[in-house]
């Protein structure tokens, strides 16, 4: 993966790491968000990117955005539908190197039981040996997906003509993840 990264297997640490999202809410700012992990791991191979995979499971019905209110109605089935689909997934299919501390990964990500490909940049951030002696590695980046790709279609029309809610949503991420074997 990273020529300083250690290959092994990893778990992704959800204490150290975010699973987030932005989206603009009435066109004039944006509401942040994140999802709890259920489980994450990874393979990292430092000589072959290509080698390397993800599986990564979230738990939407921790979603968090500082609003009671709003996270219980993204718990609907006007959005993520927490009881239909408790569980927002996403499996690497392929991991390119692209310079630098620059990667691109590739994979299927799973919301509402939609299955859409997508490719996440992430860049490499470094390894480094915890205080425990555990070895860690970073990464972060973000990608753009359509809410309504995934049947998340509930909006409401502003008086102003807009719309209440973008159909743009930024997934961000910023991983610690723990070397396991």
């Amino acid at each position: 993966m990273h020529p300083s990264a250690s290959t092994g297997t990893y778990t992704i640490d959800p204490a150290h790491s975010r699973f987030g999202f932005v989206a603009r809410h009435a066109m004039v700012t944006k509401v942040h968000g994140s999802i709890p992990v259920k489980e994450a791991t990874a393979f990292l191979d430092a000589g072959d990117a290509a080698a390397s995979s993800v599986h990564v499971v979230l738990d939407v019905a921790g979603i968090q955005t500082g609003n009671q209110q709003r996270d219980a109605h993204l718990r609907t089935g006007d959005f993520l539908d927490a009881a239909g689909h408790p569980s927002i997934t996403f499996e690497s299919t392929g991991v390119k190197h692209v310079g630098g501390d620059s990667f691109e990964v590739t994979g299927r990500l799973t919301i509402r039981g939609v299955t859409r490909q997508i490719t996440i940049p992430l860049d490499y951030t470094g390894t480094a040996v915890d205080a425990q002696g555990l070895t860690r590695v970073g990464f972060e980046g973000s990608t753009v997906i359509n809410r309504k790709d995934f049947g998340i279609t509930y909006n409401a029309v502003l008086e102003t003509g807009g719309v209440m809610i973008s159909e743009k949503v930024t997934l961000d991420f910023d991983l610690s993840a723990v070397k396991t074997a």
